[in-house]
């Protein structure tokens, strides 16, 4: 490093006790490691002076323009640490940078992500600050200072539904954007922890969207990858597996035989599962009486491999008004693997040809969604 050497990212962090701070260039690999903590190659870093003013003069060795996080180190953190389930106090922000080109750039220490700005931006790097916006406006309307508390089985399904709101804001900005590195942070940032089961359709319809444009693109082809039909739960759109299962009576059953005329819920349950056994006596048994003779059959599936267990909990929720199966081999099941599911509650939302028409949707939203369409048919 020449001390004389161009800085092509500088700026200045402000507030109190800058002096001794570090800040790190952190450049991804790979779609995975982008907003993902401990992950990522530290490529440059610079001492934030006593005044707040940094510069980074390692230019990365590409002619492509490339994906770069800015990260402060915390104390007794590793430099790629970066706090990525609060957007309020997160310590890093990700940035385009192309050959050539100077960024400036100021932030408040304390509040590095909520406070970047960028003077005279590129487009793409408008696109990334807009969705640091949405991002944190979604953060504090959804998620900020909420508490649930998940012993009661109405707050857990609170916090699923809290969370899809505060990931439908993400989803819109990727959906909408027509930049491929914004549009791949809105991606990580919908969910740090890398699991898309409840958003599955999201990954695919990005996939759709990017390897239209750019085929080629190494960082399409894992998103691709990863939106592949076997990595992710039953699609709605897609056909219903038609699995034989063995009932609650000793008998089993086809479900392509077991349809309904309208709709069919596939719900998938346990007898431990407080919301479930909720959504069993507050939700589909009020269903089961109103609309099973119009057209709803209800199919559920429990994840139990106590067979007492199961019988006691059916009777006790009403639930054995509608058809029960299980293999009884607990989370561990071959039907869980086939629909490529690992969280409960969940249902998937058949027509009478067996397609998914709708997935995962729980107390009221379920109850209106039933009516809306049986009604309308």
């Amino acid at each position: 490093m020449s001390c004389n050497s161009p800085a092509y990212i500088s700026g200045k962090l402000e507030e109190n006790k800058t002096d001794g701070a570090t800040i790190y260039l952190i450049k991804p690999n790979n779609l995975k490691e982008t907003a993902a903590s401990y992950f990522g190659k530290a490529i440059d870093s610079a001492i934030v002076n006593s005044d707040g003013f940094f510069k980074f003069v390692n230019t990365p060795n590409t002619t492509q323009p490339i994906l770069l996080e800015l990260a402060l180190k915390q104390p007794d953190k590793s430099s790629n640490y970066l706090i990525t389930n609060n957007p309020i106090l997160a310590n890093y922000m990700p940035i385009l940078w192309q050959t050539d080109e100077t960024i400036k750039v100021k932030a408040n220490i304390n509040h590095l992500q909520k406070s970047f700005t960028i003077e005279n931006p590129s487009e793409i790097n408008k696109a990334i600050l807009e969705l640091r916006d949405i991002n944190l406006k979604a953060y504090e309307t959804h998620l900020n200072g909420k508490e649930w508390h998940l012993e009661d089985g109405n707050q857990l399904l609170e916090k699923e539904h809290a969370i899809l709101q505060y990931q439908t804001e993400l989803i819109k900005f990727a959906n909408n954007t027509q930049y491929l590195m914004p549009a791949l942070i809105a991606i990580r940032w919908a969910s740090p922890e890398n699991d898309y089961e409840r958003i599955p359709e999201f990954l695919v319809n990005q996939c759709q969207k990017w390897n239209k444009i750019y085929p080629n693109d190494l960082w399409v082809k894992q998103l691709c990858k990863q939106s592949e039909p076997d990595n992710l739960p039953v699609l709605i759109g897609d056909q219903f597996p038609n699995i034989t299962l063995p009932t609650i009576t000793k008998d089993t059953l086809s479900l392509n035989n077991q349809l309904g005329e309208k709709i069919t819920i596939i719900d998938l349950w346990a007898s431990w599962c407080a919301p479930c056994r909720i959504e069993n006596r507050e939700v589909l048994v009020p269903l089961w009486e109103e609309y099973n003779t119009q057209g709803l059959q209800i199919i559920a599936y429990a994840l139990e491999s106590s067979e007492k267990s199961w019988q006691v909990a059916t009777h006790k929720d009403g639930a054995n008004r509608w058809l029960n199966v299980s293999d009884l081999q607990g989370d561990d099941t071959p039907f869980l693997k086939k629909i490529r599911v690992q969280t409960i509650p969940a249902n998937f939302i058949l027509n009478d040809k067996g397609v998914v028409i709708a997935k995962n949707l729980h107390g009221k939203e379920l109850m209106h969604w039933v009516k809306d369409y049986i009604e309308k048919q």
